[in-house]
């Protein structure tokens, strides 16, 4: 995975965390709201037998998928936090 350079040139360290930061609380957002709108069995039976498992099978997929950008995002965030302090 790229991780930004924090350097004189680039985009500040404390810039870099709050954009990763402001992506990262809207991806919990959009994960709760897409977790919400998980498939309901009544709403597919007419399809078919099938129906409800798929659409069940797609939903988690997109649950995943933002799950893994949201985990990308902690690990570049992680990434970017300034060194800890030696005492």
């Amino acid at each position: 995975m790229m991780i930004p350079t924090v350097h004189l040139n680039g985009t500040s360290r404390s810039e870099l965390l709050r954009q990763f930061r402001d992506a990262y609380a809207a991806l919990i957002t959009a994960t709760d709201k897409l977790a919400q709108a998980s498939p309901n069995a009544r709403d597919y039976y007419p399809q078919g037998d099938d129906a409800y498992g798929k659409a069940r099978d797609e939903h988690i997929a997109r649950m995943r998928k933002l799950k893994e950008v949201t985990a990308d995002l902690e690990e570049i965030a992680a990434a970017i936090l300034p060194p800890a302090k030696k005492n």
